[in-house]
């Protein structure tokens, strides 16, 4: 069995690591640089950097910010937010991240899928997919729906639809965020996870409401994710990720031991 990974997320925009809930009300909280290497050295699996406002903005994303994480931290390091192009793609891992997530340019024009899949291996394409419960409908079968542009715009377009093209599309790693649990740190949205995990094959990290060690066992076990990305619960001191992974390790959840 493969370990769970814990991810702290550092959604950044101006240059500092902020957080909001549900998408509003952002406050910044740090420099994602220093933050970046405080999780490394703490026992982070990997980090997970979001530019949030860069595909609103419809600009670049902050390369310098990117190269200068990418410096002080020596795990696994995922890159998204303003990636249109092979070419940004390219940029990004020059800087030094190993993974490039794409969301709202995807879901624009899903061959960006296929043509980082093609350039740079499945295992460095992330399908971010930002997600709000709508209720079911015909033209939304399974009740979620995929909302782009930083929670702005609604795409009409199924969430479960969604990530089994992306997998066939050559995705080799679904970031599965709920819109709805983002920031409240009241749980992971559980039945979404667990749809999503259990249809398709690939990896999926859930993103999206945590706030305790007894979360993120819920979402690996019960939600059957990969790996859990973390924020508030740590960025506000609540937890450090010994104490995540000493409560899973007690659960019975196989993860990195770093104590």
């Amino acid at each position: 069995m493969l370990s769970k990974r814990i991810i702290p997320c550092l959604d950044v925009r101006e240059g500092k690591t902020t957080k909001g809930i549900k998408f509003k009300d952002n406050v910044d909280i740090g420099d994602p640089v220093e933050m970046a290497r405080f999780y490394y050295e703490a026992g982070a699996d990997e980090i997970v950097f979001y530019d949030i406002t860069a595909s609103h903005e419809k600009r670049d994303i902050m390369i310098d910010v990117v190269r200068r994480v990418a410096k002080t931290i020596f795990i696994p390091f995922s890159v998204g937010g303003g990636i249109r192009n092979a070419d940004d793609m390219r940029a990004v891992l020059l800087a030094g991240a190993e993974k490039i997530s794409v969301n709202s340019a995807a879901v624009k024009d899903p061959g960006i899928i296929s043509e980082g899949a093609r350039s740079f291996g499945s295992q460095c394409v992330v399908l971010g997919m930002d997600v709000k419960q709508v209720g079911k409908s015909e033209k939304i079968p399974s009740g979620y729906e995929i909302v782009i542009n930083g929670g702005r715009t609604y795409m009409g377009i199924d969430a479960l639809e969604w990530a089994m093209k992306g997998q066939d599309l050559g995705a080799g790693e679904i970031c599965l965020n709920s819109i709805d649990a983002d920031g409240t740190q009241d749980g992971y949205e559980l039945n979404l996870t667990a749809l999503i995990s259990q249809s398709v094959d690939i990896p999926v990290i859930a993103s999206g409401g945590a706030g305790t060690p007894e979360h993120l066992f819920h979402v690996l076990a019960e939600g059957k994710a990969d790996a859990a990305l973390i924020a508030s619960m740590v960025h506000y001191g609540d937890y450090t990720i010994t104490e995540i992974k000493s409560y899973l390790d007690s659960q019975g959840v196989k993860v990195r031991k770093t104590w």
